[in-house]
């Protein structure tokens, strides 16, 4: 699909649209798919080596999110979601797109800014070439 890159791994997540999630205009509501972005970061974050999670700590800096079109009752979603290389620096840029399963349509596309920080001081930490790897980039 156009947009997805090629050149890194992308992490996929499965979502069901549950009543819960729809709202008084009848489709899934916006805060919603900020949850389903944080949940689709964290299922691939839980992916890494354990030692490397004990080691860092990720904190959100901005969420930008497009909606494209609606998610419905009963719908069965996927989110992609892959990082930009960020290696020396303390700041990396996850991006996750919310399609419609079975027509592969893009329902919101998000980006969002993360800070790494040192657990052990919560002060901004770079980004080593190793966190890059284990989170699918080349």
């Amino acid at each position: 699909m156009k947009g997805i890159p090629t050149d890194r791994f992308v992490f996929r997540l499965d979502i069901e649209v549950q009543p819960v999630h729809i709202d008084a205009l009848g489709h899934v509501n916006n805060v919603v798919y900020l949850q389903w972005v944080q949940d689709a970061s964290d299922a691939h974050w839980k992916t890494v080596d354990p030692a490397l999670q004990a080691a860092c700590k990720w904190v959100v800096l901005r969420h930008e999110i497009d909606y494209k079109s609606s998610a419905l009752p009963g719908d069965q979603l996927e989110a992609l979601t892959w990082v930009d290389s960020a290696a020396g620096g303390v700041r990396s840029t996850r991006h996750v797109w919310i399609l419609r399963k079975h027509t592969q349509q893009v329902l919101v596309m998000a980006s969002t800014t993360w800070c790494l920080l040192d657990p052990s001081t919560d002060r901004p930490r770079r980004i080593v070439p190793e966190i890059d790897r284990a989170l699918g980039l080349k």
